[in-house]
């Protein structure tokens, strides 16, 4: 059996969009083109991981599934950096206070993502470990 590659560059442009809230000019940024390939403005390479194998199926699981991008810190200047299919890894960009854009995952990615799952196994599922009798507890040590 050949393993599948875990890697796919993907092409991304992001462009500006002014706001007005409440009087303020505001300037947020959005994924304008998304799609596989090494060829654009900003390439970066989506990797999967076998850590991130359970939050891969939740989001391809989801009505849209997602992709994120990291687009440098939150108060500069966007910069595409990184890329992931994972909201526990954007989440954690996010309290690193990354700018991280979303935006609808390709068919194409979706597919390639489903088939690593296949190919490497689902996530284990994670149950509640059970505790041994005592465990946990002080013990008298009685010689």
């Amino acid at each position: 059996m050949t393993r599948l590659a875990n890697r796919r560059p993907l092409s991304v442009t992001i462009t500006p969009q002014d706001k007005v809230i409440k009087g303020f000019r505001q300037r947020s940024w959005a994924v304008e083109r998304l799609e596989p390939g090494d060829q654009g403005p900003s390439v970066v390479t989506l990797v999967l991981s076998l850590t991130e194998r359970a939050a891969y199926r939740f989001n391809l699981q989801a009505a849209a599934p997602r992709l994120f991008i990291r687009a440098g810190h939150s108060d500069g200047e966007p910069h595409i950096d990184a890329v992931t299919a994972s909201q526990d890894v954007a989440a954690n960009w996010m309290d690193g206070e990354h700018r991280v854009l979303a935006t609808e995952m390709p068919l194409a990615i979706q597919a390639w993502i489903e088939a690593y799952l296949v190919a490497h196994g689902e996530a284990p599922i994670e149950g509640r470990k059970k505790k041994r009798k005592g465990a946990g507890r002080a013990r008298e040590n009685t010689p």
